[in-house]
């Protein structure tokens, strides 16, 4: 999904996982687009942790508190009172949305993994067949945007699994509730008070915007302020509707890769072999080239094939040197600002070659490798910052800082530093010095 400013924690672990219903498209070959089915509020039945050992009149008092203080701001922000009185008036305290922000997963998936799980053929034969669906829409939005169909399509799939399952939490609920319990409060007032203003603004009312639990909404998940700055009125209806309309789902999605910087023409990447004697430590996304230059230095497509164009390109090995290489693009990255996870970006990029009738990946998964779990990153990266390898605080996730310990490490002691995560790099690291 597209991230707002401040993107929670979890959220681009977890947005593939909503939880409900959708509708179908709006093309001319499909029926009518309607509106998601209203939602109906029931009672919590869980309890925050963040109020742990309140009962539940108190949490629905200071719930209360809390929307009505709220209510003061919205007004002064322009929201009117009709909108306030239905959508903000309404909102419910939901625990469940809590107990799903508090998670912190221990068990982690290996890319291989990720993408057996949204790469299937299940899902690359169903978006064969939406592709023909949408093909008017995506290809307007294409025409006007720059973005093929098949990447905007497989962003759908990934999302939604094509408007089969984009959720069912009033977002407006979800929102209240985050910024009620505090953790992040700045961020949910801020992409609550975005949320009213859609619905102000009549693109949907409050009873039937819904979506994920942490407030990303519709068949692409665009949280309100993403929805407020790039989705798009493409049927002429006078509503921006991400639910129900796939003109304005395709356009919507189109304009925010176009807008952070898409380059038409231009393909995500390519798989490629690396030459023999490869330094494996430039394998990271700062070191940017042009394929020629990387052409040059030996680098090989997979198939044979010329490399593509590509100005500023990187190379990406998700699984280290024992896995497939990619080199990488600009429109790779701009996957990643519609969510910033490599494995998430290269399913995308892979999904929307097998939907245009391409290839998936030819060089074989290291599958005996298993993933460290959080405890064992936790670990690993205490054992880098006691050695000298600076990784940042320990927190269980491999980020850019963690990665360049690692290599650091990997080249005292003679390994490929590929900064590659694994248990035998673990192992060593828990043997004396």
């Amino acid at each position: 999904m597209p991230p707002s400013s401040f993107p929670p924690p979890h959220l681009n672990r977890l947005v593939v996982t909503a939880l409900a219903a959708a509708v179908l498209s709006s093309c001319a070959s499909t029926p009518p687009p309607t509106l998601p089915a209203a939602t109906t509020r029931s009672a919590p039945t869980l309890q925050s942790p963040a109020l742990a050992g309140a009962d539940e009149a108190t949490q629905r008092q200071g719930f209360a508190r809390w929307r009505a203080d709220f209510r003061a701001t919205a007004r002064a922000s322009g929201i009117g009172e009709a909108t306030l009185r239905t959508a903000l008036d309404n909102a419910q305290y939901l625990p469940d949305v809590i107990a799903l922000d508090r998670a912190q997963p221990e068990f982690t998936r290996t890319v291989w993994a990720y993408l057996d799980n949204t790469v299937t053929a299940q899902r690359i034969a169903t978006g064969q067949d939406k592709l023909q669906e949408v093909r008017r829409e995506a290809d307007a939005a294409a025409a006007r945007y720059g973005v093929p169909p098949a990447i905007v399509v497989a962003i759908w799939g990934m999302e939604s699994n094509y408007g089969g399952n984009y959720g069912n939490t009033p977002t407006i609920d979800a929102l209240a509730t985050l910024g009620f319990d505090g953790r992040r409060e700045e961020w949910a007032r801020r992409e609550l008070l975005a949320a009213l203003k859609i619905v102000d603004k009549g693109d949907i009312d409050s009873a039937h915007m819904i979506g994920s639990w942490a407030g990303a909404m519709g068949q692409t998940q665009f949280m309100p302020s993403n929805f407020l700055a790039y989705a798009v009125d493409a049927d002429g209806d006078g509503r921006r509707d991400i639910w129900g309309s796939m003109a304005d789902v395709t356009a919507s999605t189109a304009n925010f890769l176009a807008r952070s910087g898409w380059q038409a023409g231009k393909p995500w990447g390519v798989e490629v072999r690396l030459p023999a004697g490869f330094d494996y430590a430039r394998a990271d996304p700062s070191v940017r080239q042009s394929a020629a230059q990387w052409a040059q230095e030996g680098l090989q497509a997979f198939d044979g094939q010329p490399l593509p164009e590509l100005a500023d390109a990187s190379i990406l090995l998700p699984a280290g040197v024992r896995g497939p290489a990619f080199l990488v693009g600009a429109n790779f990255r701009v996957i990643l600002r519609y969510n910033n996870s490599t494995s998430y970006a290269l399913a995308v990029g892979l999904l929307s070659q097998r939907l245009a009738g391409g290839p998936g990946v030819q060089a074989p998964w290291p599958r005996d490798l298993a993933a460290l779990t959080r405890s064992e990153m936790i670990e690993l990266q205490t054992a880098l910052n006691q050695r000298g390898f600076a990784s940042g605080m320990p927190d269980g996730v491999m980020g850019p800082a963690t990665r360049e310990g690692l290599r650091g490490y990997q080249r005292s002691v003679g390994l490929p530093a590929d900064g590659f995560p694994s248990a035998a790099v673990l192992q060593r690291l828990r043997e004396p010095r």
